[in-house]
């Protein structure tokens, strides 16, 4: 294990990212977690510390335009090298685009987008300049899917798909890598976050579990893979939008948003990091999601 080179991942206190940092713990590589909540991330530092490794933490609230570059700075006083990048954080937000906040969604393209983008120029640099380097961005498997009811998140991940894919064969002549992680809906706290509970998605089908999609991600990060989209149901789904109309993709993903009419369907999470957030989120805004929520988990639906 190399003492100094370290894995940075943002939202790794819960769902995907969280299980992200437990694989890097596994293979010994030292890691910086960068999350909003203090308590989830001592907490979450405790968890991997088994390992043996090295685990610094910090807070960041990566809505904020300012954050993406007050967290490069305070890393680069931690005089560690970033040899692997995660961009786990993220959140969407269900609804009618013309009924949801604005601020709210300037908010999500904030964190999806400008804080992912910003994150990746500032260790992309670095990692080019000694030609050594992985980074790992999670996208979705809305990055080519059309989503009414949660349009801007799936706009907000065609980006990250499109801007990995260009940087992957911008680094082609390089030891960097850049790979996008695709993954279907999954068992995290993302759609308590996105008051989406009572979508067809949520209440009435099968959820990923975060390991499966994260063991997918580290696999093909540590390959260099340009992407991946883990799962079966989720790699059909991927072919079938490959082969039909924007209309129609359009369309299914729709009825996959609209609310359920199901009265005994999901209601609740089973992944401990996750539900953990969940609590953390409740006790801090008494019950109300949103704005506040924090931005640690992620489905990627």
């Amino acid at each position: 294990m190399n003492d100094q080179k370290f894995a940075l991942i943002t939202g790794g206190t819960s769902g995907i990212g969280y299980e992200l940092a437990q694989l890097f713990a596994q293979d010994h590589i030292n890691l910086v977690l960068v999350a909003r909540n203090e308590e989830n991330l001592k907490q979450t530092k405790a968890d991997l510390e088994k390992y043996g490794v090295t685990v610094h933490t910090v807070a960041a609230d990566l809505f904020k335009p300012e954050a993406a570059e007050e967290v490069y700075n305070k890393v680069k006083g931690l005089s560690v090298t970033i040899e692997y990048l995660v961009n786990d954080a993220g959140q969407g937000e269900w609804g009618r685009f013309h009924k949801t906040e604005l601020k709210r969604e300037i908010d999500l393209v904030q964190l999806n987008i400008v804080a992912l983008m910003s994150l990746t120029k500032y260790y992309l640099q670095e990692m080019t300049e000694r030609n050594s380097g992985r980074i790992l961005q999670v996208a979705s498997s809305l990055s080519k899917a059309p989503t009414p009811y949660m349009a801007v998140y799936a706009a907000t991940k065609a980006f990250v798909l499109s801007f990995s894919e260009a940087l992957s064969h911008e680094l082609e002549e390089t030891n960097v890598t850049v790979t996008a992680l695709l993954p279907g809906a999954t068992d995290t706290d993302f759609f308590h976050k996105a008051k989406a509970e009572n979508t067809v998605t949520y209440k009435e089908t099968e959820l990923y579990d975060p390991a499966e999609v994260a063991k997918g991600g580290y696999e093909a990060m540590m390959n260099g893979d340009v992407k991946v989209q883990p799962g079966i149901k989720n790699k059909l789904q991927n072919s079938l939008n490959a082969i039909m109309p924007d209309g129609a993709i359009t369309s299914t993903m729709e009825k996959q948003m609209v609310s359920s009419m199901e009265e005994n369907g999901r209601d609740g999470i089973t992944h401990a990091a996750s539900a953990r957030e969940r609590e953390s989120i409740n006790a801090e805004t008494g019950g109300i999601n949103g704005d506040k929520a924090g931005h640690a988990a992620h489905n990627h639906s």
